[in-house]
């Protein structure tokens, strides 16, 4: 990789390592709102938290009892919105909420039903081209899936889906003019560090494979501009 080396932590002639046992592994991973069907033909909408990309498909974990995994096993469109870093606050306002009623018992303290979590989140459907679940309007991206592979982890805890995207779309402000390239300069995904919700910092440098290289100062992170 070409990057830079500026330092995110207090230098020290000695580093210490300790031993720990955290009850949560999220080491800074994207946050995702997932839309898929209900069967009484309305539309769900959940943030998800374990989610990475490979290819054309995007692999995610979540919880088994919630609505997004019933839906997900009998109903496989869906649709994956990338939030902005402002936008952090409509998903909190999802995170206590299901679309299962009554709650189930696994849920969280204090989560609760809701019908319309739209609503609930303050923010808005979009019609789709290829899937029926709409899309999040204001993300900056969005992605049609099919969820092609569903099943429970190695315990039996979660659900992991596999879904094969077959439409992007991206607000134009974040694309290189031009080209198919999301320009990395002007998006940063809302990241879930921890159960903190972060933004990008400024670019480290890039890796060799990169297909928009900089060699000019590009404009600043799409953080703020995007109405929540």
């Amino acid at each position: 990789m070409n990057a830079a080396s500026p330092h995110t932590l207090p230098e020290q002639t000695v580093v210490t390592h300790l031993e720990i046992e955290p009850s949560i592994l999220y080491f800074g991973t994207p946050v995702v709102l997932l839309t898929t069907e209900n069967p009484d033909g309305s539309f769900n909408l959940a943030p998800i938290s374990s989610a990475w990309a490979l290819g054309q498909t995007v692999v995610m974990g979540l919880g088994l009892d919630g609505q997004t995994a019933s839906n997900l096993g009998s109903r496989p469109d869906l649709v994956i919105s990338l939030p902005a870093p402002a936008q952090w606050p409509a998903v909190e306002r999802l995170a206590p909420l299901t679309g299962r009623n009554p709650v189930p018992s696994g849920k969280p303290k204090g989560c609760r039903f809701e019908p319309d979590k739209f609503a609930a989140a303050g923010v808005t459907g979009e019609p789709s081209h290829l899937v029926r679940p709409p899309r999040v309007a204001g993300c900056p991206i969005q992605l049609e899936a099919r969820a092609e592979r569903v099943r429970p982890d190695l315990f039996e805890d979660f659900l992991i889906v596999e879904a094969v995207v077959c439409k992007v779309h991206a607000d134009s402000r974040i694309v290189v003019p031009g080209t198919d390239h999301i320009d990395p300069a002007a998006w940063s995904p809302l990241i879930y560090n921890f159960r903190h919700y972060f933004g990008l910092g400024p670019e480290l440098g890039h890796s060799y494979r990169t297909q928009t290289p900089r060699t000019f100062e590009g404009p600043a992170a799409l953080t703020d501009t995007v109405p929540s």
